[in-house]
């Protein structure tokens, strides 16, 4: 079985306060990429335990700390799941609050569970794939959520971008979760981010905010400089995604292609 394992941008992202067990509470849209994606193979074998290769982009982790195997891990413990081997080819960039740890982690969660016959529920695919991760869970849906918690409580949230063109940009620096988390003040809006996304897109920039932009800018000028390049560009939104270090902008209508990849190689039509 082979999965393609899409990516996600945060359309808006409020810090809203810290919890008492380390976590932060926040309130964000994920919205999928569904043309940017890892491919994720599972296949059961007749030997126990898991076989693992990944291609493509290096991750910076020892193989046997990758996600996929996490996630192997998780279910093989939770319902004995047993004799699988997982390909990963790896096309989005990580560490770049696009998510492609998450989604490759769900994508394996939701193989081994049509794989094995597992019949879980939408519930109980969330509910292990948030084991793994504050993402992970919206990729069991891959539809626009508004998520709350730690990322992983979800609620659909209507929202059509058709007829518009996403370009995703990642600068070569990265920025590690726990520098973003640093540098971020909680705060609790006086507009919630539910509504100021209901305003025509136009009208976003300045008001959709992610609130990691301020200290990650601070001390990463040249990602700040990536988002002021796809403002310059006509981009009619541009914001960064999630903790970053990856940037995205939002442009009016199609056909454009050509002209953008000057910006990125990820340009995708929606």
């Amino acid at each position: 079985m082979i999965l393609r394992a899409n990516c996600k941008i945060n359309l808006g992202l409020d810090i809203l306060r810290r919890r008492a067990d380390g976590y932060h509470d926040l309130e964000t849209v994920m919205f999928p990429v569904r043309g940017l994606f890892d491919e994720v193979e599972v296949v059961r074998t007749d030997a126990p335990g898991v076989e693992f290769r990944a291609e493509g982009l290096v991750v910076d982790c020892p193989a046997d700390d990758n996600i996929c195997l996490k996630a192997f891990r998780l279910m093989h413990g939770r319902y004995g799941v047993d004799g699988v081997r997982i390909r990963l080819v790896k096309r989005v960039p990580f560490g770049a609050g696009l998510g492609g740890g998450s989604a490759d982690a769900t994508a394996v969660v939701m193989a081994l569970n049509e794989l094995f016959a597992l019949g879980l529920s939408e519930t109980e695919l969330i509910a292990r794939a948030a084991e793994l991760g504050s993402d992970t869970a919206f990729f069991v849906r891959n539809s626009p959520q508004l998520c709350t918690g730690r990322g992983e409580v979800m609620t659909p949230f209507p929202l059509d971008l058709s007829g518009m063109t996403l370009v995703i940009v990642k600068p070569d620096e990265g920025v590690s979760t726990r520098e973003a988390y640093a540098g971020v003040r909680p705060r609790i809006p006086a507009v919630p981010l539910a509504e100021r996304l209901r305003r025509p897109v136009g009208e976003w920039q300045g008001v959709v905010t992610n609130d990691f932009e301020e200290s990650v800018f601070a001390a990463h000028p040249a990602i700040r400089d990536c988002k002021e390049r796809l403002l310059a560009a006509g981009a009619v939104y541009a914001s960064m995604s999630g903790s970053g270090s990856a940037l995205f902008g939002l442009f009016a209508g199609h056909g454009k292609g050509e002209e953008l990849r000057a910006l990125s190689p990820f340009v995708f039509e929606i």
